[in-house]
């Protein structure tokens, strides 16, 4: 069956938000007496939600009593701005969206919470280009899953049913690309690379944006 609507990932594919992010977590670890991390280190945890993060990065530490709750809360009081002025369209994107079918239905399902995605978007002047904008809620992001967060953009969609894709830069996109009976596609330009993508087998991997158009484009005419 024709492809019917494609849900996108936010950060690492539609956006690049390593500087926001990573510098957002250093000072939320130097405000809570913590001392700071490499920046380039901290990219690799862009995806899963932030409370995990920073149990890995002070669990590997030696830390037993990380305060997640505290550190989450100290990063967005930074993040909420700052992300506003240094997050950049990821090169080549708007092109893609551009060449996609005027038939097929896009939104995107983020692990970011929708009232700092949302701002992003309209920022960028990328967000008319997307029917539906969906993120957890900011209170207990951490404990929606990704594969909820793509059911309830599928619906808000009107989709439910219909053949669809998940487009995603990390294994946690595919897997609940896959929850949720989509077609999985990962991207090569964002944070996860194809030793990543190898344990989740997705359905496709491109290397480019110009490539996932195409890709798009061809499943879209199925």
């Amino acid at each position: 069956m024709s492809l019917q609507f494609a849900l996108f990932d936010l950060d690492g594919v539609i956006v690049d938000s390593r500087v926001p992010i990573a510098r957002c977590m250093n000072h939320a670890l130097v405000a809570a007496g913590y001392a700071a991390e490499p920046e380039a280190r901290l990219h690799r945890l862009i995806g899963p939600p932030l409370d995990a993060a920073f149990r890995q990065i002070l669990a590997a530490r030696g830390e037993t009593e990380v305060p997640s709750d505290a550190l989450v809360a100290l990063y967005r009081e930074r993040y909420a701005a700052v992300s506003l002025t240094h997050t950049e369209r990821m090169p080549g994107i708007e092109a893609a969206l551009d060449g996609l079918p005027e038939q097929l239905r896009i939104g995107v399902a983020t692990a970011k919470p929708g009232e700092f995605a949302r701002p992003i978007l309209e920022t960028l002047g990328l967000s008319e280009r997307f029917a539906v904008i969906q993120g957890p809620p900011l209170e207990g992001s951490h404990l929606e899953p990704k594969s909820e967060t793509v059911r309830r953009a599928r619906t808000a969609l009107g989709c439910d049913g219909e053949p669809g894709a998940m487009i995603g830069d990390r294994d946690i996109d595919v897997e609940a690309g896959r929850e949720n009976g989509l077609t999985t596609v990962a991207v090569g330009w964002g944070i996860g690379k194809w030793a990543e993508f190898e344990r989740v087998s997705p359905d496709h991997y491109v290397e480019t944006p110009a490539e996932l158009a195409a890709l798009l484009g061809e499943l879209a005419v199925r």
